[in-house]
């Protein structure tokens, strides 16, 4: 708990700039937050509330989103999309007891304002340079909404053109997988997650979403680590290298473990062996 509430703070201690840091060194700065927050609010921070609907806690449908968003029991929210509605809910967070603002995400998969060609369709130019720029624009296109988060890039390799989703992607070239990705973490995330101009990245499917068996989506995925090694992994851990801050785990099971739980995956290859920070 204490491990995943940090890298949230940290996350929004790097939106709201360095100012931080400058009080005080990160990790006292957390830990007195930490010392601070009752067990409801720490369970809170790890709340994701969608924009549409009601928050599903415990008070059910007749408790709002708007009056979770108050007492601090939701960390971030999705798809709430304009500075209008933004301001309104990051208003209603600062309201509460020790006034922890709200992350923002969506998916911004082809531009924000300005509208850019599929991912697959835009890897297929093999300009790295422009597609770099492209997430770059859609960084500063969400940030000055006030989006802090943007769900992205997908770096899943697949082979199968049943599967739906294979326009998020760059293809089916772990080499050039990887160094698109990079280029849009590069892009997306700047020289520093502090320029205005910046958002978080989520690089997402961790890990072979992109294979599902007969190409049905949220199927199982069933292969070799070596295969896995050779023709899956390289995009994510390039993705990881480039500085990636955060990490979406995909939502299938992988050689029947959930990758949501699956210890390999989350805490043996993405923790220790790359020694990944991301959340």
């Amino acid at each position: 708990m204490k491990k995943r509430i940090w890298l949230i703070v940290c996350c929004w201690g790097l939106l709201v700039g360095e100012v931080c840091a400058q009080i005080a060194p990160k990790e006292e700065f957390v830990s007195n937050l930490m010392a601070k927050m009752t067990l409801e609010e720490k369970i809170g921070q790890l709340a994701q509330c969608s924009y549409r609907g009601n928050f599903t806690g415990p008070g059910g449908a007749a408790y709002s989103k708007e009056d979770y968003v108050k007492e601090g029991k939701i960390g971030s929210m999705l798809n709430v999309i304009g500075v209008k509605e933004i301001r309104r809910f990051q208003e209603l967070a600062l309201q509460s007891r020790l006034g922890i603002p709200l992350i923002f995400g969506l998916d911004v998969i082809h531009g924000y304002y300005t509208g850019f060609p599929i991912p697959l369709a835009e890897a297929s130019s093999f300009d790295l340079d422009l597609i770099e720029e492209a997430a770059s624009c859609n960084a500063r296109e969400s940030a000055a909404d006030g989006l802090n988060w943007v769900f992205g890039p997908m770096a899943d390799v697949s082979w199968d053109a049943r599967w739906g989703r294979v326009m998020e992607g760059a293809g089916e070239d772990p080499y050039y997988g990887a160094l698109v990705a990079a280029a849009r973490i590069r892009g997306l995330q700047g020289e520093s997650l502090a320029d205005t101009g910046t958002v978080m990245a989520c690089l997402k499917h961790f890990a072979g979403y992109g294979a599902p068996v007969a190409g049905k989506e949220y199927n199982s995925v069933d292969m070799s680590l070596g295969q896995f090694a050779n023709f899956y992994m390289p995009p994510y851990k390039a993705a990881i290298q480039a500085g990636a801050a955060t990490v979406m785990s995909a939502f299938n099971d992988f050689n029947n473990i959930p990758c949501t739980g699956n210890d390999f995956l989350l805490n043996q290859l993405l923790r220790k062996q790359w020694g990944s920070g991301a959340l």
